[in-house]
């Protein structure tokens, strides 16, 4: 993912790096690292100018076509998540300046 990512910056391409856990990951409380370890590997050695230019999607595996979907919480959960991170390997003006979406189904309800 890391080396697709720096190549499509490096086109000019606004680049979308999608994260995000199975269900069995999360119920056995590995959400936290899952995601910590996708978006590292995933902005591994992008400058500060390149991670200005992309966007992280937070798609969970399990509410892909499964007809469940993440609740509101839940995908705020994992955007807090995303944030924290990104400070830790950036900075905080970088971590809150980044457009982060969610990318899972949705339901007229959620």
């Amino acid at each position: 993912m890391n080396r697709k990512l720096r190549q499509a910056l490096r086109k000019g391409l606004l680049p979308i790096v999608c994260v995000g856990e199975t269900l069995p990951e999360r119920e056995a409380g590995k959400l936290n690292e899952i995601i910590g370890r996708q978006v590292t590997g995933g902005l591994k050695d992008l400058s500060a100018e390149d991670m200005k230019k992309l966007v992280i999607a937070y798609e969970p595996v399990w509410a892909i076509g499964t007809g469940r979907t993440a609740t509101p919480e839940q995908a705020n959960e994992v955007h807090v998540l995303i944030r924290r991170k990104v400070r830790e390997l950036a900075s905080a003006d970088i971590a809150e300046g980044l457009r982060i979406q969610y990318g899972g189904s949705v339901t007229p309800r959620t």
